[in-house]
């Protein structure tokens, strides 16, 4: 069972570990500093008292002038934030734990891929997960995986949703739904979703958007952040479903450089491909494509990398597209969860099947509300109904 209790110690414990480290700088630097005051001192025992004041203005200037070069205004700045940012967080965390069920809690502090904890608990262990050990991938696995998919994409299946309304072309609902195509992982690390910034623009939150986007995405700035949009919107798993649904065989994707383990995951994603292509076509991948696209660029925004007035085209552009293949929200989610599979087979990750519930959660939220809310935020913005071309004769 959660311990909730436990979790909050090692939060605290974490917070002041960091601070301690802070600390510890300080104090070498500060001994440093006195050394040279020592020194100083001592060119002179007969000095006079106006030499001595002098001499005492002299290494306290001293003193300021290392302590800029050692730290700086920004850094001393950014470490006075961080402190009072996680402080903040562990308050924060101890008042909702004191509500929260165990199942609502980690929902609250996991992400995708572990998404973006809270600074103060970025730095713990978690051992129960690592005295888990890892099963490994065989057929029974993947049977109960795609038992797992199709359960929960059954669940979201039944959940209501209000019909599609028309959207005009020029029609401000577009900004709007843009940004809740980033829902699910927006929901996922409790991202803000009211407006383009996924956060307040806190720098300690600021740097952990960064330090995620170039770990887990491997992008460094605008240039790697356009061309994985790009990539997502033009080819992504859309263009990858459909080659391994058309390979008769799992071999026909290989090729020479792959080590065992590559071409084990290509066998894994050819049968999910050959197990769903009758059932799903290529395009049902748009909701897991653009979602994650639409994600991007909201990162991308907030971390400056793109301006507002370009997030708000690119997420038109992206809208246009998603809306083309998929009919509503319950639609995105499912194919949300449909891509999120096919990516864990192809990771080697076996923990996939928690994974689904952590997106099932999400859109959950989405369409129905969390207890604060009265409604979930994809049920206040109807999905836009595909406009009619009509043929003369």
């Amino acid at each position: 069972m959660l311990d909730i209790d436990e979790i909050l110690k090692q939060a605290r414990q974490a917070k002041e570990q960091a601070l301690a480290s802070v600390k510890e700088t300080m104090e070498k630097n500060e001994e440093r500093i006195s050394k040279i005051q020592v020194s100083s001192s001592e060119k002179d025992t007969a000095a006079s008292a106006d030499e001595v004041e002098e001499q005492i203005a002299a290494n306290t200037q001293r003193q300021v002038e290392i302590l800029g070069q050692i730290f700086g205004p920004d850094s001393m700045a950014q470490m006075a934030a961080n402190e009072e940012l996680l402080q903040k967080m562990v308050n924060d965390k101890a008042a909702e734990a004191a509500s929260a069920a165990a199942g609502g809690l980690m929902e609250q502090l996991f992400g995708e891929d572990m998404g973006i904890l809270a600074a103060a608990l970025e730095t713990l262990e978690m051992e129960d997960a690592d005295d888990e050990e890892e099963r490994s991938f065989d057929l029974e696995l993947e049977e109960n995986l795609y038992i797992t998919l199709e359960e929960a994409m059954a669940r979201i299946e039944a959940m209501p949703e209000p019909e599609p309304l028309p959207y005009q072309k020029e029609d401000g609902k577009w900004k709007r739904f843009g940004i809740l195509l980033s829902g699910i992982l927006s929901t996922l690390n409790s991202h803000d979703l009211d407006d383009m910034d996924v956060e307040e623009h806190i720098p300690v939150m600021e740097q952990k958007i960064v330090s995620l986007v170039r770990r887990s995405w491997g992008i460094d700035g605008r240039s790697d952040l356009l061309d994985m949009i790009r990539y997502l919107a033009q080819e992504g798993y859309i263009l990858r479903y459909q080659l391994y649904s058309e390979a008769s065989s799992p071999e026909e994707l290989m090729d020479e450089t792959m080590d065992e383990d590559d071409r084990e995951s290509v066998c894994r994603a050819w049968r999910f491909a050959q197990r769903y292509k009758a059932q799903y076509a290529p395009g049902f991948m748009a909701g897991w494509d653009i979602g994650r696209a639409a994600m991007l660029t909201r990162w991308g925004c907030y971390l400056g990398w793109i301006t507002e007035s370009e997030a708000v085209g690119i997420l038109w552009d992206l809208s246009q597209k998603v809306v083309e293949e998929l009919h509503s929200w319950r639609e995105f989610a499912q194919s949300y969860l449909f891509g999120g599979l096919m990516w864990k087979l192809l990771c080697g990750d076996s923990s996939a099947g928690s994974y689904l519930g952590y997106l099932a959660d999400a859109a959950t939220d989405l369409l129905t509300g969390k207890a604060e809310q009265d409604s979930g935020q994809w049920r206040d913005c109807p999905w836009p109904a595909q406009r009619k071309i009509g043929f003369t004769l």
